[in-house]
């Protein structure tokens, strides 16, 4: 944590510093701290960008108290509209979306969420998640949906957590992406009686956790992602579903 008290605050980033100082957050998450890259990667200038960033809003947690790299936290979030006007969401390389676009509902892709990890474990991604629950109310979003990720690209040492998620977590039918067929990995690689639940969810990335508590499904099938070295499922959380439970942990820190 750092050794002093936070000073926040969430916005939407408004200009080139704002997004670059984003892509460098990213770079040290995602390339350093990950391993991963990608064609459009600036090592030298160390931001990880790629071609989706200009049409994507980008909402950024500052910490105002902080010398240097202010900018602790990032969410990237493109709604429907706006993929329309680009051609594609990201998810589209991975996932066939047929069901989403074609639900008559309101889609927002979330991806490239990342804090700082001075911040982690405290208040930071809680801001960060009451920022995208405004913006979900300010654009009447209906379902959530997005790419997160595994660390690591070997399937024998995720089965443990893809079989939970797959027999546990599977979303509606009606909802239902799935990878497309030229990288489909099932998920199902083992039988329920062979899966030991609390192994494989401490298995489990936080944020995946995350919207599972809140009642958010998985597509089906893995992806995986060898150039930014992880396994990857798709996310999908329908709002109007969501339990009262569920909607209070979702928004919980709203307006703090």
């Amino acid at each position: 944590m750092p050794a002093n008290a936070p000073d926040f605050e969430l916005r939407l980033a408004e200009t080139r510093a704002d997004l670059t100082a984003a892509q460098r957050l990213r770079y040290e998450v995602f390339v350093e701290e990950l391993g991963g890259n990608g064609e459009l990667v600036d090592h030298q200038a160390r931001l990880e960008r790629d071609e989706y960033d200009p049409y994507y809003d980008h909402l950024i947690l500052v910490d105002r108290a902080r010398s240097g790299q202010p900018v602790v936290g990032v969410y990237r979030v493109l709604r429907d509209d706006q993929a329309t006007a680009f051609g594609r969401f990201y998810s589209e390389g991975e996932y066939d979306l047929s069901r989403l676009k074609h639900s008559g509902k309101r889609l927002l892709e979330l991806g490239r969420s990342c804090v700082h990890p001075d911040y982690r474990g405290g208040t930071g991604m809680r801001r960060l998640w009451s920022g995208l629950a405004d913006y979900v109310s300010d654009h009447n979003i209906d379902i959530l949906f997005g790419v997160a990720s595994f660390h690591g690209t070997d399937i024998n040492a995720l089965k443990m957590p893809l079989s939970y998620l797959h027999h546990n977590h599977l979303a509606p039918e009606e909802l239902r992406t799935r990878v497309v067929p030229e990288h489909f990995q099932s998920m199902n690689l083992l039988a329920p009686g062979q899966i030991d639940k609390k192994a494989a969810m401490k298995a489990i990335p936080p944020l995946i956790k995350a919207y599972l508590r809140v009642g958010g499904f998985v597509g089906e099938g893995a992806f995986i992602d060898h150039a930014f070295n992880t396994t990857d499922v798709c996310l999908i959380m329908d709002t109007s579903s969501m339990s009262n439970r569920h909607r209070a942990a979702y928004t919980r820190g709203q307006g703090t």
